[in-house]
């Protein structure tokens, strides 16, 4: 049995079929048609299956029998043995950037799905992580990349003339801190946010918050002064030892954290079902649309930088980004459309691609990049530069913007610009050839251009309004001489550098002194980051005027005092006509409990002190020294104190107020 078993083993046993190699002359065939045309590897690459098909004829082999059912009309592809893969490494050497000799042969030897993945990856290999955008991917924009022809030619944009506002539209001459404010936040939303509150406050709890405009105008006033004046914990600013008198005297602690918990700027019962799904901040959207009524109030310059900006909230909100390469990396996204001087002039909070393609004319063939540039470009004017980071920039939504006169500049990817790419040298060329290397490729109609500048790194970068001319150079420290050195810098990297900073301006002013009091409510951290923005931009306009106007620098206050100027005069606002009329017994001398100072709470005394022999009395005072009365559940005013205790306590017949508290 044990001879039969390995009888009909060995006859099942099948010979191996060889594998069949290419022959030195067909390589060397290869090689020249590589040589003869370098700069059409990747079309050589493409067609490489027409060419064994047309040239090469593989010697015929025998089928074994596990290839008797398969077809044979068509010619197989010789694969690759051991030994040939140890030659193209021997080929490719040091090679890093995979244009040698060696990873041409191995690309004519992939199938065409698998090359494309592979360019893609190598594509993207030094771009380093990417959000994933909705919309056509980088591969689809790099194949609409390649269908535009490249030329090294210099840029010949035609650029139209921006229109410029008219300065005298908005006079500014004699404004206060307050003024420039109030652009932002005035008495209208400050009576809205009132109304509000007190309405959701009464349908939820049933207690009557009974808040008034002035409290809401000493609300935001309290809440500037604590993060100019910042202390460990908010509650501190009531204590004893660090009390800050200009809170205190408006608030008690209480009052002010409940206003702050009961604070609202929407009914919920007002809100309709279908925009709560549509719009997810709809909590806080009247809020947001003044603070963008007064953004897009502002002049608009000929320059504009479009950047996103994080929110930081760590709790529970809709629409949670996490964006590792922020320094707050966690929190809500916001895309900002800024002037170089920092000025935010138009912003839309991230919610989904859906929210924008309703938004946005056209939104055919648009990654999230383009829409935003899209939706935040609609308030600028015809002739306006505008200057955006790589996740923003692509050929499609560059041509979007020409057509409405509108001129992007930008770094880029190389996957968005791969026919651009292949134009230009390769990295490890420009780096033997040393810092400030700069080539330059454009479209035939010469309105596009791509540059590869190397510093440190090569960078690649788009515009449709800046060229490599005219140069200029740069200092830059080299390690191996241990000194600075000119690096010549062409003209699209200094107006880069020049016009892209201003959502970085408006955010490092804001991080200076955030209102960052703990919360778990997303909507109270919306609430103080835009009031932050509202107070950025308004100390940036107020900086901005008082220079063009020629004032001296010493005149011209910092940030901080500002701040702290805009919020004692919100804590000093005073729009109330009504007077109590539970004062109007008291004698003129008497202090008006809600505008002069409080009177200090005196201490209950312990129930053995207050139990003890017939040491308290009632002791008749002055009409001027009269007091509310301390008996629990008590609101009336008296003018009986006890001898001993030294509490106000009343004598009414009703209450007996003065037995109770002594029993």
């Amino acid at each position: 049995m044990a001879e039969n078993r390995r009888e009909s083993s060995v006859g099942c046993s099948k010979p191996k079929a060889r594998q069949e190699r290419l022959s030195l002359q067909r390589v060397l065939e290869l090689l020249d048609l590589i040589d003869e045309d370098k700069s059409d590897v990747e079309n050589l690459s493409d067609n490489d299956d027409a060419i064994l098909d047309a040239d090469y004829q593989p010697p015929p082999r025998e089928q074994s029998s596990s290839e008797d059912d398969s077809s044979g009309d068509e010619d197989p592809i010789p694969q690759p043995t051991e030994h040939s893969r140890g030659r193209k490494r021997l080929r490719d050497g040091n090679n890093d950037s995979g244009t040698g000799v060696g990873s041409d042969y191995a690309r004519s030897h992939t199938p065409r799905r698998c090359r494309q993945t592979q360019q893609i990856e190598a594509d993207g290999s030094n771009d380093g992580p990417e959000e994933p955008t909705p919309g056509p991917g980088p591969q689809e924009q790099s194949n609409k990349g390649r269908g535009m022809r490249w030329r090294a030619t210099p840029l010949t944009p035609n650029l139209v003339e921006c229109e410029h506002e008219d300065e005298t539209e908005h006079n500014r001459n004699g404004w206060t801190p307050l003024n420039y404010f109030e652009q932002y936040i005035d008495k209208d939303l400050m009576k809205m946010i009132s109304d509000c509150s007190n309405a959701m406050s009464l349908s939820r709890s049933g207690d009557l918050l009974n808040t008034s405009v002035d409290e809401v105008y000493h609300f935001f006033g309290a809440c500037i002064l604590m993060s100019c004046v910042r202390l460990p914990k908010m509650r501190m600013h009531w204590s004893k030892a660090l009390r800050c008198t200009a809170i205190t005297d408006r608030f008690t602690r209480d009052t002010f954290f409940k206003l702050r918990q009961s604070l609202k700027v929407v009914i919920d019962d007002d809100v309709p079902e279908d925009l709560r799904k549509t719009d997810k901040f709809w909590k806080v959207r009247p809020f947001l649309d003044r603070i963008l009524q007064g953004c897009r109030s502002q002049t608009r310059p000929e320059c504009v930088s479009i950047d996103e900006q994080m929110i930081p909230f760590t709790g529970a909100c809709p629409h949670r980004q996490y964006l590792p390469m922020k320094p707050n990396p966690v929190g809500i996204k916001n895309f900002v459309c800024a002037t170089a001087d920092g000025i935010v002039l138009d912003f839309d909070l991230y919610q989904g691609t859906g929210a924008l393609l309703d938004q946005v004319e056209e939104p055919e063939g648009l990654g999230l990049g383009g829409l935003v540039l899209a939706r935040l470009c609609q308030t600028l004017h015809r002739g306006t530069k505008v200057y955006c980071d790589r996740f923003f920039t692509s050929i499609q939504g560059a041509e979007r913007l020409m057509k409405k006169e509108l001129y992007l500049t930008g770094t880029v990817m190389k996957n968005r610009v791969a026919a651009a790419v292949q134009k230009l040298p390769s990295d490890r060329t420009m780096k033997n050839k040393g810092r400030g290397t700069l080539p330059e490729v454009s479209t035939e109609d010469g309105k596009l251009c791509v540059v590869k500048w190397y510093d440190n790194k090569p960078v690649l970068m788009m515009s449709a309004v800046h060229g490599t001319q005219p140069e200029d150079t740069c200092q830059r420290w080299d390690r191996k001489l241990k000194e600075y050195v000119s690096v010549s810098r062409p003209s699209i990297v200094r107006e880069y550098n020049l016009k892209m900073g201003g959502v970085d301006l408006v955010d490092r002013m804001i991080s200076y002194y955030r209102m960052s009091a703990r919360t778990k409510k997303w909507t109270m951290r919306m609430i103080m980051h835009f009031t932050d923005l509202a107070l950025a931009n308004s100390w940036l306009l107020y900086r901005k005027d008082l220079t063009v106007c020629g004032a001296p620098k010493k005149s011209i206050m910092q940030f901080l005092e500002f701040r702290t100027e805009v919020a004692r005069t919100l804590l000093a606002q005073h729009h109330s006509q009504e007077d109590d009329t539970s004062l109007s017994e008291l004698s003129e001398g008497e202090e008006d409990p809600k505008q002069g100072k409080k009177r200090m709470v005196t201490a209950v005394p312990h129930v053995s002190v207050r139990r003890r022999a017939n040491a308290h009395l009632p002791e008749m005072i002055s009409l001027k020294n009269a007091a509310r009365c301390r008996a629990a559940g008590c609101t009336g005013r008296t003018r009986v104190r006890c001898t001993s205790c030294k509490v106000f306590l009343c004598l009414q017949a009703d209450r007996n107020c003065y037995t109770a508290f002594h029993t």
